[in-house]
This record gives C-alpha cells, sequence and structure tokens, in this order.
C-alpha cells in the first residue's frame, strides 16, 4: 500500500510493504488425530461402497477380482421392484414408523412422571427400565412366538409393531427421564403461576425444551426396528407380511445367491434411514449429551 507523506516544498511517496503472511502451520496431533479419523471413515465406507458398486455390476462380472466393473448396469435396481420389494418397503416403514410412535406415546409420559414424581419405588421402577435392556429377543424368541400364536398374530404387521415397541421402550424411557430430569422444574412453576395447567406446561414448555431428546429416542427406536431380524423372520410365515430384513434374505438360496438384487436391496434399505438421521442429526447430538451439564 502507499502512503502520502506532505513536505514542505514537494511530495514523498514512500511504499510501505505489507508483512509477510505466515503459512499457518497445524499441530503435529492434530494433524495424526485428522488422519486416523479420515483411515477409520475409509474403513467404515469402503462396505458401502463396494455394496454399491456390485449393485451396478453386470450379472457376468459379479466373480470378477477388479473394483470396478467395465461397465455399469442399474437394471437390479429397476427389476427389484417386479419381485414385490416395494410392499415389503411398505411393511418396514409402516412397522419402523408404527414401533416409533407407540414407544413415544408411552415412554414420553412415562419419564415425565418419573421425572418429575418422587414416589415409593422410584428407583427400583428405573432399576428394572435398566435390567430389562439386557434381555436379547433372541433369547425370548420362543415365549414370543407361543405369546403371539395364543393370540392368533402370527404373520401380522400389529405383531412386529408390539415386539420391536416393546423392546426398545426402555431405552426410551431411560433417555427421557435423564432429559426431562434436566429441565429446571421451576419453568413449570412459572407457568403455573400464569394459570397454566400441568398438561398445559408439558406441551407448551417442557416437551418443546425435551425436543432433542424425544428426537433421539424416535431416531434409536426407528433404527433398531427397521434393522430387526430375527423377530421378524420367527412371526413372518408370507411375504405379505415380511420386513426388508426378511425379504433381503430370501435372495439368499440354498444353491445360489442373487447377489445383484441383494445388493441393490441393501443400497435402497439404507436410504430411509440415511435421509432420517440425515435430517434430524443435530437434534441427536443435543440428546446424547442431555445431563452431561448443569
Amino acid at each position: 500500500m502507499d502512503a502520502v507523506v506532505p513536505a514542505t516544498d514537494h511530495v514523498i511517496v514512500r511504499k510501505i510493504e505489507d508483512p509477510p503472511r505466515r503459512r499457518r502451520r497445524w499441530p503435529i496431533h492434530t494433524l495424526i488425530y485428522a488422519g486416523l479419523a479420515y483411515i477409520v471413515a475409509t474403513i467404515f465406507l469402503l462396505p458401502y461402497v463396494e455394496m454399491i458398486i456390485s449393485a451396478v455390476r453386470p450379472a457376468n462380472e459379479m466373480l470378477d477380482r477388479n473394483f470396478l466393473p467395465s461397465h455399469f448396469d442399474v437394471s437390479s435396481f429397476l427389476n427389484i421392484w417386479s419381485t414385490g420389494f416395494g410392499h415389503n418397503l411398505r411393511i418396514s416403514l409402516e412397522v419402523a414408523g408404527g414401533s416409533t410412535i407407540l414407544v413415544l406415546l408411552v415412554a414420553i409420559p412415562a419419564a415425565y412422571y418419573t421425572a418429575r414424581q418422587r414416589f415409593r419405588g422410584r428407583a427400583f421402577f428405573m432399576l428394572l427400565v435398566l435390567v430389562t435392556q439386557m434381555f436379547q429377543p433372541t433369547a425370548m424368541l420362543v415365549g414370543i412366538y407361543r405369546e403371539f400364536l395364543s393370540f392368533g398374530m402370527i404373520d401380522t404387521v400389529s405383531s412386529l409393531i408390539l415386539v420391536n415397541a416393546g423392546f426398545n421402550m426402555a431405552f426410551a424411557v431411560w433417555i427421557l427421564n435423564a432429559y426431562f430430569s434436566a429441565i429446571p422444574q421451576e419453568l413449570e412453576e412459572a407457568a403455573f403461576i400464569d394459570g397454566s395447567t400441568r398438561l398445559g406446561a408439558l406441551f407448551r414448555i417442557t416437551l418443546p425444551l425435551a425436543l432433542p431428546g424425544i428426537v433421539t429416542a424416535l431416531i434409536f427406536t426407528f433404527i433398531a426396528a427397521w434393522n430387526e431380524f430375527i423377530v421378524a423372520l420367527t412371526l413372518t410365515t408370507s411375504q405379505a407380511a415380511e420386513p426388508l430384513t426378511v425379504t433381503l434374505n430370501s435372495y439368499i438360496g440354498q444353491y445360489q445367491v442373487d447377489w445383484r438384487h441383494l445388493f441393490a436391496g441393501s443400497v435402497i434399505a439404507t436410504i430411509p434411514v440415511i435421509i432420517l438421521f440425515a435430517l434430524i442429526e443435530g437434534k441427536v447430538v443435543g440428546g446424547l449429551t442431555a445431563g452431561s451439564i448443569k
């Protein structure tokens, strides 16, 4: 830049050079952490990349060792809908969506009451909620099947909704209880002074503040119900009530595997979860940190 300095009989122009810019140097430990993060991300992403490439690989090149095929063939994504895949996709959406709605309808009042009320047996109830997380559906599979068989609910979508809601209820109650407990009770008391009822304070104040925790319970319940396989395989006997996980398993035969439809169906099955998680990812991070800051 130029600076003009006035003088008595003439003007002196002096050029002032800008200071040299220093190149920003990253600390060595930051570079190491970044490199490790990229390596871990690559390891986790490679199976998905291979799945997408295999879905568009021609059938005659399916067993070739080259990473990329000679040309891409998307016919597997078009032909898979003729196998009834769209119907099973709708079943999975019904099961995951119905389970999530049922869990939230039950878990929100239960978590709110245990967070705000000090009743006899509260600690035992919360311990019982935590203990139920230790049970696996596989260990109770025979009992679950006999129970739904006695009610005539085998091969129905409602049975899958009830089972998935039951196995995800404890997690939702636990995380929502922690989040409701972190919200100051004085906010509700101020609403009571203004004439609001407890139900009004819950919907107008507490639930909006607890939205990150609710979204966290929603996404985890949805993903768990979406990915559930063993119970769905046991309780369904026809394609009319099969979710996607069971349908994808049907592409694996006794003597051969329909690799192209299997990979194409797997790619399509991951899209709804990716979209849902991308839309509410910020809320999930807030919900996971619930109770960490007072």
